[in-house]
């Protein structure tokens, strides 16, 4: 999610931290100005505007492009460098980026440890990675790959390439990982209200949990778990929607044009209509909305 939607999640806040969209290394090292461009946060010590730090995330295959792009990461603000060995996205592991290097621990040896050579000590290096490509062979020698790069924390998905976001994310695989490394292990997939993150805690024997999809469907569900897990009253989900709503269109029209301002709306409300039936039995009339104002409007009008 780009800094908008950082942003607003943290206006509702609950979550530890939140990671940046990767930023892909492809032919040459990303600079400094670019990073302030595309994670604005690191202008301002790495956090939003509501003081939750803000990792800054890369994708890619060259180790030294990689290191270098690091370094001019936190050059521009970086206080935190997560590397995404996750993402199963064709066009990026077309390119050599993401779930497709699973296939070669001694590559992401090489990217980490080179990154972890480059960055400040106090600089903490983290990566994401899925249970494998096409199956789980290598999954144990890509953790063991990662950690003696040097690496403090591994966010695991539940799945593999192959298996694409298909339910369910098998925790028990975590739970294996979790008991065979010293690095903090964080716990993805599937986690979605209190009920299945405490499914897989129980499973995975973690204490660390990253939830994505789940947070554009539901934009209270850090805030809700927290209030759950300390017995204190749950937010109205319905009721709070709206005004959030109405913040998030305020912040893409400081940053977008109004094209791409209803295109991101839009396309949130399709995320939305996993939780709120109301958005979901209207989706194909916002959908067909003109401009913000009448996507808005329809909204209030179903809220």
């Amino acid at each position: 999610m780009d800094h908008t939607m950082r942003n607003l999640l943290s206006e509702v806040g609950g979550m530890d931290y939140l990671v940046s969209e990767f930023v892909r290394v492809t032919q040459y090292a990303i600079p400094a100005h670019t990073f302030k461009r595309l994670v604005p946060e690191n202008a301002n010590q790495a956090k939003t505007k509501n003081h939750h730090p803000v990792h800054t995330q890369l994708l890619g295959s060259n180790a030294e492009l990689m290191a270098e792009s690091a370094f001019n990461a936190v050059q521009a603000g970086a206080t935190h460098i997560d590397v995404n060995f996750g993402c199963p996205a064709k066009r990026v592991n077309g390119h050599g980026g993401g779930s497709v290097l699973l296939q070669t621990p001694g590559t992401l040896y090489e990217i980490m440890s080179e990154i972890r050579k480059q960055l400040p000590k106090r600089i903490p290096l983290s990566a994401k990675i899925r249970l494998g490509y096409e199956d789980e062979e290598l999954l144990l020698d890509n953790v063991a790959a990662i950690e003696s790069a040097g690496v403090g924390t591994l966010t695991i998905h539940g799945r593999t390439k192959k298996d694409g976001y298909k339910p369910p994310a098998r925790w028990e695989k975590i739970g294996l990982i979790q008991d065979q490394t010293k690095m903090v292990v964080v716990a993805n997939g599937d986690i979605t209200d209190i009920e299945s993150l405490q499914r897989c805690q129980a499973i995975t024997g973690c204490r660390h949990f990253m939830i994505g999809r789940g947070s554009l469907n539901n934009p209270f569900v850090f805030q809700q778990i927290r209030e759950q897990l300390n017995d204190t009253q749950s937010t109205g989900k319905p009721n709070a929607l709206l005004p959030l709503f109405s913040s998030y269109h305020n912040q893409l029209k400081e940053h977008y044009d109004e094209v791409a301002s209803l295109g991101r709306l839009k396309q949130w409300c399709g995320h939305l209509r996993y939780e709120y039936p109301s958005i979901k039995n209207n989706l194909q009339t916002l959908r067909r909305s003109n401009s913000t104002d009448e996507l808005i409007n329809t909204l209030r009008e179903l809220f």
